[in-house]
């Protein structure tokens, strides 16, 4: 898309704003990180909410808070341009407990912290962007708007109703998750199912009524063992069971157990099967005595690859390259985002465009910080190029 010669001097001088601000942009993510904002921190995650709401309301967006009901807020956003919208995602809580990992320090080059890689880094590079383009006098002449979710990294149960109605009609949208290497963008994605089991059984005393007692553990330890089986590497199939809990003490016949179970899968129909076959476990090895129920929890879809956001993914990319970045499209991630709620709503769709770094859901999270100019130069880039002329 060629922009007008006014929009290019414009761009110019979006671009030079920009390269001096590295600075400013490390404060703001330094004070984002510093907050602690677990997903289940409904106050810590408020708190970034009150740190970036202003930063968004300082620029020409309507902007809106939208009270969580079980989680933080979350913020919504419109440029003034109307048409089919570029709409930018982004979330802002982390996986890290409260005193789990805490703090923000600069070493060299890497910024360290819970979230800074994924995703608080992203949303600095996002703000950067918009703030550069405001004061070139483009912002309010681009098509765009944008969802900062508070619940993404569990699945966006709250958020994902949302998203869908605010990106209904975008043009396209773009997540800012974390980078990958060699920038390279994410055009495709599994998808996400979580499901708890419960195993349910009748307690005794291991002593003296031993055989009057159904061991619920036991149970579900069969059913864990059926459905960890369904692991398909060929077809892209995982099933995890995270976490396992049951039972009193040693000395008693445990009545109840419960397990937490993730799973993976590259196609909406994958999925589907792959959530029948776990539900029919729990009928196939439940002992005498005993039941398993399992519970659907969130499920987010994958981002199939399309020839619409290959297209996007290559349009981005050049942007990427102009800016002294690289290129080019990811394989296939099994991690799950909110761009892949936009992209199963037909909307195309590219992720991965935050900051480099490494480390993300670990204790050695870290983020290169001289890649976040650049990163943010390619976001203006590529608004840029969708602003109407000037009158």
């Amino acid at each position: 898309m060629q922009a007008s010669s006014s929009n290019a001097d414009a761009l110019t001088a979006a671009l030079a704003w920009l390269a001096g601000r590295r600075p400013e942009l490390e404060r703001l993510l330094g004070s984002l990180v510093a907050q602690n904002s677990h997903t289940q921190n409904r106050l810590g995650v408020n708190q970034v909410i009150d740190l970036l709401e202003p930063e968004l309301r300082r620029l020409p967006l309507t902007v809106e808070r939208i009270p969580g009901n079980h989680f933080g807020d979350h913020l919504v956003f419109r440029g003034q341009a109307e048409g089919a919208a570029v709409f930018l995602i982004g979330h802002t809580d982390t996986v890290f407990r409260p005193g789990s990992f805490e703090g923000f320090r600069v070493e060299g080059d890497l910024g360290r912290g819970p979230g800074a890689f994924d995703m608080k880094g992203g949303l600095v590079v996002t703000l950067a962007a918009l703030e550069a383009l405001h004061q070139a006098g483009l912002l309010t002449r681009i098509p765009l708007a944008g969802l900062w979710v508070s619940d993404e990294e569990v699945g966006s149960p709250e958020s994902q109703s949302i998203l869908r109605s605010r990106a209904a009609g975008s043009a396209c949208a773009l997540g800012f998750e974390s980078g990958r290497t060699g920038d390279r963008i994410v055009t495709q994605r599994k998808g996400v199912a979580s499901v708890s089991a419960v195993g349910v059984g009748v307690a005794a005393h291991a002593g003296n009524a031993h055989e009057q007692g159904r061991n619920a553990i036991w149970a579900l330890a069969r059913y864990v063992d059926r459905v960890q089986a369904l692991t398909d590497y060929a077809h892209g199939l995982t099933v995890n069971v995270g976490r396992f809990e049951g039972g009193t003490s040693k000395n008693t016949v445990p009545s109840g157990a419960r397990c937490e179970i993730d799973l993976r899968f590259c196609t909406p129909e994958d999925g589907e099967r792959l959530l029948e076959r776990v539900e029919t476990a729990a009928r196939s090895v439940a002992l005498e005595g005993t039941m398993i129920e399992v519970t659907r929890g969130s499920v987010r879809p994958p981002m199939v690859r399309t020839p619409a956001s290959a297209e996007l993914a290559r349009e981005y990319g050049a942007c990427q390259v102009e800016s002294g970045l690289e290129g080019g499209e990811s394989p296939l991630v099994g991690g799950g985002s909110d761009a892949s709620v936009t992209a199963a709503a037909g909307i195309p769709s590219i992720d991965g465009l935050g900051p480099r770094g490494a480390g993300q859901h670990t204790l050695d999270e870290r983020i290169e910080l001289s890649s976040m100019v650049p990163k943010a130069a390619a976001l203006v880039r590529f608004l840029a190029r969708r602003a109407e002329d000037p009158p």
